[in-house]
């Protein structure tokens, strides 16, 4: 069972606008996340190894929010809002709770854009409200170039079932996020794939890249954002030490490959990196899908 907790604030002024998510504000309508996938960054002591058991729903985030969106409106302060940076909006919960659903009414009283990033095939239900977003939202002076005030970004690190059981386990299954990637397609939304984090040997191979931004394509996805795994913590409860037992189980032939990876620090090394890169951008050309946001 969730617990109830209450918040002084919901809506974050980012510092600075991520150049893949746009972000001006971000929201996070739960606390800590039922999806307990093995690599998350929020993982650590405060929420335990199974995240789940830990999730929060924020019971007065609704006047809490208004408050603030009437301030920075009664300001011409709008600006994309990100649903969401550290919780998936569209967990399980939503469905009693209705609390992203909320949230999406009030960005469109005050006239925020929003960009969506989920696992969750969830997200199809509120397509209403996301339309008149795109409609009626004032985007700032400087992206009008955007033709578009909605966007929706699904979250993968594969589209191999058994692979994402293993390190998403209480994820839906990436089947369903490439159905609901197709439906919010079809109704003309700016739709399209986070694809963090790749995973090492297992998911970031160029065949594996092709067949990945190959299924993407298919389901009618604008851009994909392609990013390698980092893994943080040395406690029990953090991502490295459930990452690395991961691998030791379902992949023992990179056992080796991992602990050299992340000896030394959380991210993968630069050499690596900069050559998953231009993997990914060759595959990227090669299916027209930029590792930005199209203006159109």
């Amino acid at each position: 069972m969730p617990r109830y907790i209450t918040v002084t604030s919901l809506l974050n002024k980012t510092k600075k606008r991520d150049p893949w998510f746009l972000d001006d504000y971000t929201i996070n309508p739960y606390s800590s996340c039922a999806f307990n996938c093995l690599y998350c960054y929020i993982r650590g002591s405060k929420y335990g190894i199974n995240l789940a058991e830990k999730l929060s729903v924020k019971e007065n985030a609704i006047p809490i929010l208004r408050r603030q969106l009437a301030a920075r409106a009664a300001k011409h302060q709008q600006g994309i809002v990100v649903l969401s940076s550290a919780t998936d909006p569209y967990l399980p919960i939503e469905e009693k709770e209705m609390q992203t659903r909320q949230i999406l009414e009030l960005l469109l009283e005050y006239r925020f854009p929003v960009h969506i990033i989920t696992k969750s095939p969830l997200v199809v239900r509120d397509l209403d409200l996301l339309h008149r977003i795109n409609e009626n939202a004032v985007l700032p002076p400087e992206m009008q170039l955007y033709a578009h005030k909605t966007f929706i970004t699904f979250s993968f690190s594969t589209i191999d079932p058994v692979i994402g059981k293993q390190f998403e386990p209480g994820a839906p299954a990436p089947e369903e996020r490439l159905r609901a990637l197709q439906a919010c397609a079809n109704t003309g939304f700016m739709t399209g794939v986070s694809l963090m984090p790749l995973l090492p040997f297992i998911t970031d191979r160029p065949e594996q890249l092709s067949r990945m931004y190959a299924a993407f394509k298919a389901h009618g996805a604008r851009y994909v954002f392609p990013a390698s795994l980092s893994l943080w913590g040395e406690k029990e409860a953090d991502s490295k030490p459930l990452m690395l037992q991961a691998i030791a189980q379902y992949y023992p032939q990179y056992n080796t490959y991992y602990q050299q990876l992340f000896a030394q620090q959380c991210t993968v090394p630069a050499a690596y990196n900069d050559a998953l890169q231009a993997t990914a951008a060759h595959v990227a050309a090669t299916y027209d899908l930029p590792a930005r946001i199209p203006f159109k």
